[in-house]
């Protein structure tokens, strides 16, 4: 069975007190759902590590904004800084998102692709998808699917060319009116 997981992230015990707001969006760009989650106080920092380099991706006053496209089979959440800067776009292969018609949300594959600001590109969790796919949790027709969006979508990053990587900023100026505690 997949994983769902939902745009407010229910259970995150990590925050403390926190804000959000999501939106559905149809311009010339994007269409899809929208979430902005602002840790406005977490119980500690989540800190993760790229070869030889500790990234902050979580603390008091980051934002996370996630970005559910219709008809993708991925969706980007994309850390902020308390400064409003980012850390990292974290993208996750998904077979579906959707709305439960409260909350949007996503179906992992397992495979994750983590884009840094300086324009590495990581491959994340290869070893969760083999996994799933030895135990039955995927076929071979998920297995192939989660792998050809990973490497169509490194090869995107790595050429500037992913759209929702640079439309994450106006995304976030887009929500931050509409945050409410929650």
């Amino acid at each position: 069975m997949l994983k769902r997981k939902y745009g407010h992230r229910p259970g995150w015990s990590r925050v403390l007190e926190r804000e959000y707001a999501q939106e559905y969006v149809d311009t010339d760009d994007f269409r899809g759902h929208l979430s902005l989650l602002r840790l406005r106080q977490t119980a500690s920092p989540l800190l993760a590590r790229y070869g030889e380099r500790t990234v902050c991706i979580a603390d008091s006053g980051y934002e996370w904004l996630q970005q559910f496209p219709e008809d993708a089979h991925h969706s980007v959440t994309v850390m902020f800084d308390a400064r409003g800067m980012i850390v990292q776009w974290y993208v996750d292969i998904c077979l579906r998102n959707g709305w439960d018609g409260r909350n949007p949300w996503m179906d992992d594959l397992f495979l994750d692709l983590i884009v840094l600001p300086e324009g590495e590109v990581i491959v994340k969790d290869a070893g969760e998808l083999e996994q799933a796919l030895a135990d039955g949790v995927v076929n071979r027709e998920l297995y192939e699917l989660a792998w050809n969006e990973c490497r169509r979508l490194k090869e995107l990053s790595e050429q500037g060319r992913f759209p929702l990587l640079s439309l994450a900023a106006k995304h976030r100026e887009r929500l931050l009116p509409e945050l409410e505690p929650g």
